[in-house]
């Protein structure tokens, strides 16, 4: 049964904490960063005017790709019907730009270049360098673009940012809670029982796992299907039909992987099906390899008194298909201990033991771990208010250290 990770996780401890709020720090400059980018090219929009602005960008995309589209058809003497075509479009179009349009002129250049009776190649790139004055008006819309594409993965990097932050709050805060618990408590008597029983179980899982039968440890496997709270995992389907349908699946699982591993002319003079036990067994070695005790044994520190109650009420009806009675009993002895006015005390200490090592503890005891805590909290305040766009968080971001 898994217990939650260490306090002291991957965003660290005493020394990792600052580089938690460096981090923190860089993601609120990072999207202050942005939006101050973006709210500049706005202004230069705004300056000229968002419809110009767009209208202008629109047109020299658009001429530049009818220079593009009828250049080799259009010039010289190629197809006159091509000419006529492309000099009616392109002159419509600088022709009905309005006088307020930003480069206007070049646009009205351009226009002159085409409207001759021959065009040539020249001619179509000396109105590409006529409408060049235009283009800066497609770059301002592409940055304002860009800008807003920095804005999108500032946000997304702080949003991600602040679920590790709050996760770390989480542990932080839990650390702190551990401040009252009496560490000279007998957490032994917790914990003797529990690896006594840890001990006894995994050694006869092995055995049984060495010696037993295939088709009885994924029968095992299959039984405990139906109690949840025991997590071994479902055996894969063709391998529950192969310890039902070989005649092999009376050998043990180390045996049958061993099998795999001989050549088919050898494998002939050891397995009664020898072509479904290769396709069969070698395809899931992982999984018959990862087999352990470990699902039915008890995390140090324990879970809660109503869990492992169930836990092992569910666990003791596996226990019978390999397991001495012995061991059984000392299940009954870490059952019982939740039957303990002091249990979720004891617990609670173990837990203190487990999870703070020296120098967490001494954090807790000395008020550095509060401070720490106090200053990832406001770290998260001032993150999670740049995500919503508060300008006072930005300033405040500009002027704080980690």
């Amino acid at each position: 049964m898994a217990e939650s990770d260490s306090i002291d996780g991957e965003i660290g401890g005493s020394d990792g904490v600052e580089a938690t709020l460096e981090t923190a720090e860089a993601r609120i400059e990072k999207l202050r960063e942005a939006r101050a980018r973006r709210d500049r090219i706005e202004a230069e929009i705004d300056d000229v005017g968002e419809e110009a602005v767009v209208t202008a960008a629109d047109t020299y995309r658009k001429a530049i790709g009818l220079l593009d589209r009828y250049e080799e058809s259009a010039t010289g003497t190629g197809d006159f019907q091509a000419y006529v075509e492309f000099q009616g479009k392109f002159l419509d179009l600088v022709d009905d730009l309005a006088d307020d349009v930003p480069a206007k002129d070049a646009f009205d250049d351009a226009g002159e270049r085409m409207d001759r009776r021959r065009l040539s190649e020249d001619d179509f790139d000396a109105a590409r360098a006529d409408l060049e004055p235009a283009s800066e008006y497609v770059d301002l819309l592409d940055r304002r673009e860009s800008a807003e594409e920095a804005i999108s993965a500032a946000k997304r990097d702080a949003k991600l940012y602040l679920r590790d932050l709050d996760e770390e709050i989480d542990r932080r805060a839990e650390m702190l809670a551990f401040a009252d618990a009496d560490l000279d408590a007998p957490v032994e008597e917790l914990r003797d029982p529990i690896e006594a029983y840890n001990e006894a179980v995994t050694e006869e899982y092995r055995t049984f796992y060495e010696s037993a039968p295939a088709i009885d440890v994924i029968g095992l496997l299959e039984r405990a299907e139906s109690f949840p709270l025991v997590g071994f995992e479902s055996p894969p389907r063709d391998l529950r039909e192969f310890v039902r349908e070989s005649p092999d699946a009376d050998e043990p699982i180390p045996t049958l992987l061993e099998y795999a591993d001989y050549s088919g002319s050898k494998l002939d003079h050891y397995a009664k099906d020898p072509a479904l036990l290769q396709t069969t067994v070698a395809v899931h070695r992982t999984f018959l390899e990862r087999l352990s005790a470990e699902p039915l044994t008890v995390s140090l520190p324990p879970p809660d008194a109503e869990t492992l109650r169930i836990w092992t009420r569910e666990a003791m009806s596996l226990l019978g298909r390999f397991a001495s009675e012995e061991t059984v009993a000392r299940l009954r002895i870490v059952r019982d201990l939740t039957r303990r006015d002091d249990y979720a005390d004891l617990r609670f200490v173990a837990r203190a033991h487990e999870e703070l090592d020296a120098d967490a503890r001494e954090r807790v005891r000395s008020g550095a771990a509060a401070s720490e805590l106090e200053r990832l909290r406001d770290a998260r305040e001032r993150l999670s208010s740049a995500l919503e766009g508060s300008p006072d968080s930005e300033r405040d971001a500009d002027g704080a250290g980690p």
